[in-house]
């Protein structure tokens, strides 16, 4: 499989969705922000949470939690928004990531990458899910962030 390749060993930002583990490449964070509130934006998706106005940058949010239809996030001291760098169509992209709490760092090596099950991985589209890793007595389910949040990067070059 291409994408297990892809994602294979290297260090995974985790953070924790309801009850489920998600990791994300760290090299794709920028920055971890305590949860703040954003600007609605009319019309766009339910999982665009809106926009932030990071350091005099204007970036997009997308509600996690809604995006994988869990409900909107209700934003607790420990929420937090994760701001990444995709390559949406092959353009980079920063955006925020609402999460219910950021976890650890977590260090993959070689070969500890497993492909989900089918059960498991036909809840999200495919091209999400890269695979799933198992740190201590938990199971993290490993994303391609720049899939997940391509609908809405593109929804939101379009609205700027």
């Amino acid at each position: 499989m291409h994408k297990q390749r892809e994602a294979g060993s290297g260090k995974y930002m985790t953070f924790r969705l309801d009850t489920e583990n998600y990791g994300v490449r760290i090299l794709k964070v920028i920055e971890l922000i305590g949860y703040v509130e954003v600007t609605r934006v009319p019309g766009t998706a339910t999982s665009v949470r809106g926009l932030l106005n990071l350091r005099g940058r204007v970036i997009p949010i997308v509600d996690l939690r809604a995006k994988f239809g869990m409900g909107q996030t209700v934003p607790t001291d420990q929420t937090v928004i994760i701001v990444v760098q995709v390559d949406v169509a092959g353009q980079s992209m920063t955006l925020g990531v609402v999460v219910d709490e950021v976890l650890d760092v977590l260090t993959l090596q070689d070969g500890q990458l497993e492909p989900a099950p089918p059960t498991v991985s036909g809840a999200l589209p495919p091209d999400y899910m890269v695979g799933m890793a198992k740190s201590d007595k938990r199971i993290v389910f490993i994303l391609d962030i720049d899939a997940v949040v391509a609908p809405e990067a593109r929804e939101a070059k379009r609205a700027a």
